[in-house]
Formats: structure tokens, sequence, C-alpha cells
């Protein structure tokens, strides 16, 4: 969206009311010319000192109608001339006002109806633009996020669309009506004075240069403001979910100290910014009205000197300059008011051209079911390209249908990208990952993620009922299978004692209830997906003794007949598994059951041994 025009595509949908916008703004313009029009028949008949002239005109009989200039004001002249001398001046002028009150009224009522079909494109527009950026953020890789802040990208979705809303959108029509305008009041000066609107012409492009300018500036700097508010943001985000750390750790002076400086840094450049903005119109104003004066001397000299041009004429067509003043000054106001927009613009082009490099292949293979294995072949992995170091290297494992695979190992070892690989959260940098020898890049993402079901050790719980969270992304749910998943979650007790049970509200991310009780709701929205494919990361490692007995039980309900993969720090949960790999800076070191692991006296006996002790 490098410019204004890059908004249209969005239009698309909206160009019967866009259609009827630009009707009813052709109407608008011409009424209002007709009204300017009117002054010089007026002037004609209130300064006539006799009727030599009208007789002149009477003679000349009544012309053909011709849809020109000079047509209409023949017809009209005539028309004039007649009537004043069958009925008189006051009479006429009656006329005049009336004529002249008629169009004022049309004028506005086709202004109204082009703004009255312009509000559904303004606002269908802006709602489709944020329809879309919303979807690309839902469509983006994980990969993304952790090089973006979040409060950018909020800021982006929200303060910036709504610029768009407020600069470019209700700016739009002013960029396209006001040339319109501009253009037909020209139309009607060259006809009425050649001379004097070459010289407008001469110096008019003055005030597009210094406007043109004006408008750049602003730009830029808009840009630099958004990415302040990001930053504000940022922190906001940052404190709100930290609060309990600032307090602890009397940080709220520190804390408070970084807004205030960003704010500041924020607020300076909106006091720029602003002032750009409103020098438009003034600047715009001024360079008109000295174009306007120097057009007053010379027409006045082509008047009272060499008298090639008539008085009517001149007040006329200087009337006519000045209706090009209001435009001009709408149309400065509203480039500066696109160019602050379009930095807007800009950064939300950031997110909707950010590539996804996770994306079905075109004709992906279509997996219904889970029926043989899984198998990490020589997969390695590293977050950015040319990073030092792997997250992975170079990692083989076969994990067979219905066997329980625990993946121990120091923090930063790799467990958790491992497992975050086979969701496709994250591709292979070498090697694949196939499931029943299909591998995960030929493979639909929607099949691949309808087989899993996912437990962190953060419940991920969103502000809603208790019956939404544990149906979530299922649909159809009836309330006996989320009462049946609750159950067997161990969650149904505690859920039957809130306020209104299963439509209880469960507030931000579940703050209304305990580690424990969010855990098992968690697992209860799994055991409702019913996959055939588990992956749990260290979901009890939070829980204290008693909430992770119920959460231990829960997951083994789960677990049942189903091929999980574990990731654990404490070993005492995954004794049981059909295998354990232990993970040391991205490479398989051992692997084996938890009796060959504690007889090999290796890296797993040490790690059992420390936990035993504490």
């Amino acid at each position: 969206m490098k410019n204004i025009f890059g908004i249209l595509p969005y239009v698309k949908g909206y160009w019967k009311y866009a259609i009827w916008n630009i009707i009813f703004n052709i109407l608008s313009v011409v009424f209002s010319v007709f009204s300017i029009a009117m002054l010089f028949p007026f002037l004609q008949v209130l300064f006539s000192e006799n009727n030599s002239k009208l007789d002149e005109i009477i003679a000349k009989g009544k012309p053909v109608f011709q849809f020109s200039t000079n047509g209409i004001l023949d017809s009209i002249n005539y028309m004039l001339a007649h009537s004043t001398i069958e009925h008189g001046k006051t009479h006429v002028l009656s006329l005049i006002c009336v004529f002249i009150i008629v169009t004022i009224l049309l004028k506005n009522l086709f202004r109204y109806l082009a703004m009255y079909s312009l509000a559904p494109i303004r606002n269908g527009v802006v709602k489709d633009l944020r329809n879309k950026i919303f979807k690309k953020t839902l469509e983006l890789p994980l990969s993304y996020y952790s090089e973006e802040r979040k409060g950018d990208i909020i800021s982006r979705m929200t303060t910036d669309v709504q610029e768009i809303e407020w600069n470019i959108m209700q700016s739009l029509e002013m960029i396209f009506r006001e040339p319109l305008n501009i253009i037909i009041f020209l139309v009607m000066m060259v006809a009425m004075s050649p001379k004097l609107t070459l010289i407008a012409f001469i110096l008019l492009p003055v005030t597009v240069l210094l406007i043109g300018k004006l408008g750049k500036s602003l730009r830029r700097s808009s840009g630099i403001q958004k990415e302040k508010m990001g930053i504000l943001l940022s922190i906001m985000d940052e404190t709100l979910g930290g609060l309990r750390i600032i307090k602890g750790f009397n940080a709220e002076k520190k804390t408070a100290k970084k807004f205030e400086d960003e704010n500041e840094s924020f607020t300076k450049l909106g006091v720029k910014v602003g002032r750009k903005v409103d020098l438009a119109s003034p600047l715009s104003e001024t360079l008109g009205v000295s174009v306007l004066v120097a057009l007053l001397y010379i027409g006045g000299k082509m008047v009272i000197d060499d008298r090639s041009m008539d008085g009517a004429v001149f007040i006329t067509y200087l009337a006519m300059f000045s209706q090009l003043l209001t435009p001009s000054k709408a149309f400065a106001s509203a480039y500066s008011s696109v160019q602050k927009g379009l930095a807007s613009a800009e950064r939300i082009d950031k997110i909707l051209n950010a590539e996804v490099s996770i994306k079905d292949k075109e004709n992906p293979k279509r997996i219904h079911s889970f029926e043989k294995s899984i198998e990490y072949k020589n997969v390695s992995f590293a977050y950015r390209k040319g990073e030092v170091g792997w997250v992975l290297n170079d990692i083989n494992l076969t994990i067979e249908k219905g066997k329980t695979i625990a993946l121990v190992g120091q923090s930063g070892s790799g467990k958790t990208t491992m497992a975050d690989m086979l969701p496709r959260f994250y591709d292979t940098t070498h090697g694949e990952i196939l499931i029943d020898g299909i591998s995960l890049k030929d493979a639909a993402i929607l099949d691949i993620r309808n087989l899993m079901g996912i437990v962190t050790q953060e419940s991920i719980l969103f502000n809603d009922t208790v019956f939404n969270n544990i149906a979530f992304g299922i649909d159809n749910a009836t309330e006996a299978d989320v009462i049946e998943a609750a159950k067997i979650a161990n969650a149904h007790d505690f859920i039957m004692q809130m306020p209104n049970g299963y439509q209880t509200n469960i507030g931000d991310r579940g703050s209304k209830m305990s580690g424990g009780q969010r855990q098992r709701i968690s697992i209860a929205r799994a055991v409702l997906k019913n996959p055939p494919i588990l992956i749990l990361d260290e979901a009890t490692s939070a829980l204290d003794t008693e909430s992770e007995r119920l959460v231990q039980d829960a997951l083994n309900k789960l677990m049942k007949n189903r091929t999980s993969i574990v990731i654990a720090h404490r070993l005492s949960t995954i004794q049981h598994a059909d295998e354990i790999i232990v993970m040391q800076k991205g490479l398989i070191i051992e692997r084996g059951t938890h009796n060959q692991l504690i007889n090999s006296n290796g890296t797993y006996k040490k790690l059992h041994e420390m936990q035993s002790f504490v």
C-alpha cells in the first residue's frame, strides 16, 4: 500500500456504492457551478442603466440550447432579458434569488447523498482490512512472533487500522471529488477569461509543490510515531503480565520511569506531527489568497484600463476562483491526512506481506487416521538461517503407534522444539518428519493437527465459559460430551461448585481458577478432541503435590491407548514410558526404558539421583 491507490482493491466489493458516490458528487459540483454562474446575470440586471443591452439580446432571437458553457449562458441571458422587459428588474432579481437558493439546496442534497453512499464503503473497507490482518496473524508461523513485539503487532491491528479509517478512508472522497470540483470550475474560468486562468495556472503549482513537500515530511514523522506507540503498548502488556514481579522487586518507580520516558518521546512526536497537519490548511489558504490578490490586480487593470473585460464577468470570475480555494484547501488537508494514514498502511503491510513459511503445498496428501508410526529422519533445526549452532542436530527417532515416548534433559536441550515440529509449528531445516510414511511437508496441515491433542505447562485458556473452553475447536459438541470429558479429567466436581457450573466465565486466561484446575480444563479439552496422538509438554511441573496427583491421574486416563510424546522435568512421572529419550544440546545422548537407563550409569541416572535427593 505504497500510495492511496493501494486501498482500491479493498473497495472491490463496494463498487455499487462507489458509482453512486461519483454520480452524486458530479451533480453536487454541477449545481455548485450553476449557483455561482447566476451571479453574472444577477449583476448584469442589477447594474444595467438602460435596456439597450437587453434589446440587443432580444434582437438576436432565441438561441438554440447547447449543453456548453456559452450555450447555457446565452439561453439564461435571453430568458432574463425577455423577463426583465416584460416584468421589470425586481421580478427578475427575485427569480434569480429563488434559482440560486434552489441550486444551493440541490447541491447540498446531492452532497449528502454522496456522503450517504460513501459510509458503507468507508466502514466496510476498514472491516475487511481488520479481518484480513487478524486472519493473517493466525496464518503466520510462531517464529514470526519471536522476532516481533506483541505490543507493536497489537498497535498495527488497532491504532494503525483506525488511522486508515480516519485519515485515508475519510479523505479518499476528497482526493477524488475535489479535483473534479477544481476541473469544472477551471473550465468555466477558461471560458470567461483564458488570460487570467493562464496566470492562475502559473501561480498554483507553487502551492502544490509546497504542500507535497510538507506531506512527505509528515509521512516520515508519522511512521516513527506509530513505532513509538508499539513500544508503549509492549510496555503496558509486559507490565500487566508481570505486576507480581514488579511489586515483589519494588520496581514500580523504575517501570514507571521507563514508561514515562517512552511516553514523553511519543508525545513530542505527536506535537510535531500535529503541527505539520495543522500547517497544511492555513498554508494552502494563504497561498490561494495570494494568487487571488494577484488576479484581482491584473483583472482590475483589464476592466479599468483597457476595458478588455466586462465588470460583471470579472466579479463572477473572482467568485468562481474563490470557489477553487475551498476544494484546494480541502484537497491539501486530505493529502496531509492521507500521508499520515499511509505511514500506518505501510506498517500494516509488514504483517500482510509477511511470508507464511509454513503452509500447504499444492494438492497436499490427506491423512485421516494414524495407523503405524511417527518417524524423525535425520532432523536438524535452527530458528534462523545462518545461526551459530543447531537447536536440533541429526535426530533419528521412530515412535510406534500406541507407545509412550518421554523426552528429558536440561532446559534448552531441544525437547519442546522437537515436539513443536510434529504439528508443524516449525519446519525442519534439514531432514524430514513422517507420519505413516508421509512427510509432514507433503500432508495437509489441517489433517496433521486434527490427529493431535496438546497439553502445555502453561494452561492456555480463554476469557469465556468453562463449556466453551473445553469445547474449543470442536464443532457441535454436546453438553453430555463436555461433561464426560471433564469427568475423565477429574474436573467435573470443581466445575459443578462454580456459580453457574459449565456456563461460568473463567476470567482472563482462567484467572478465577487455581493452576491445577486450569490444567484439568486443558486436559478435558484434549479428551474431548479424542486425538490418536498426544503431546504433553511438562503438564504437571508447575503444580503442587495434590494438584499434580489429580492431573497425573487425568493424564494417565488420557494417554490410555494413545500414542504419546511426554516432555518432563519430573522423572517420576515418566518411569513407565515405553522409551525415554535423553537430550543434550540438540542431540540424543541416551535412550531406553527407565530401568535400562538407570543401569547404564549415564546422564539419566545422574538426573534421577539429583531429583531423588531433592
